[in-house]
């Protein structure tokens, strides 16, 4: 039986009801695979490559991935923040080397991994149009590193992007921690961030990473259930 470890962040990791409705892609992900696979979450809010190499987060995950399992690898939200040293990497340098640890490792294991590019945030303007995000760099330096270790990647910044814009403004609030004025839940980042998401958003995009697996066919295509309609 293959087992999925993600390594990741907010956007990815498994909530209880203490962050409710924040809910992240590796959270909703079962429901694509089949029922054999069996997945193990290992994504933490706030973590960038560098933190969650530096916690010994990716150390327990090397301890349990064997031969023939997989890792999908997200992250590019929080190594993007250059005002806390602690996560920040710059893309093209640190960024870049600890994707290739995550990768090497996996690879030393005959484990498969994947990277995924970080989900866009919902960043329309007054107008409702979707401007540009932050991940840019970060997206093509994991792009250079896909094609440079010859490793899968999906692209879930294109694709959710394209789903922002195909749904608009006003349906993606239901997609991401964007609640109504005056409405409160116990959250420590915010109401309105429009970073993290919600169950629907989270299904979105999960589906998008489902369709990337797809496409690239084999042993990736082989996780998913049967009939699935993109």
């Amino acid at each position: 039986m293959a087992v999925i470890y993600w390594a990741g962040d907010s956007t990815v990791q498994y909530n209880s009801i203490l962050t409710y409705p924040q809910t992240g892609i590796g959270q909703v992900f079962h429901l694509f695979v089949r029922p054999e696979v069996r997945i193990e979450n290992h994504a933490k809010n706030g973590r960038s490559t560098k933190s969650f190499l530096d916690e010994g987060r990716f150390s327990v995950i090397c301890d349990r991935i064997e031969e023939g399992d997989f890792l999908f690898i997200q992250f590019g939200h929080n190594d993007e923040k250059k005002q806390d040293p602690a996560r920040y990497t710059e893309p093209a340098v640190y960024f870049t080397a600890n994707l290739e640890r995550f990768v090497a490792a996996a690879r030393e294991k005959k484990a498969f991994p994947v990277l995924i590019t970080p989900v866009e945030r919902r960043c329309f303007d007054g107008d409702g149009r979707l401007q540009e995000g932050e991940h840019g760099d970060y997206v093509a330096a994991m792009k250079q590193a896909a094609k440079r270790w010859k490793v899968p990647l999906i692209d879930l910044c294109a694709m959710s992007r394209d789903k922002l814009v195909e749904a608009g403004n006003e349906k993606t609030k239901e997609w991401y921690m964007h609640l109504p004025a005056g409405q409160y839940v116990s959250h420590p980042e915010g109401l309105t961030d429009n970073t993290h998401l919600k169950y629907e958003g989270a299904v979105t995009y999960a589906g998008c990473i489902a369709r990337g697996l797809k496409e690239l066919g084999g042993i990736y295509e082989a996780l998913l259930l049967d009939g699935l309609d993109y």
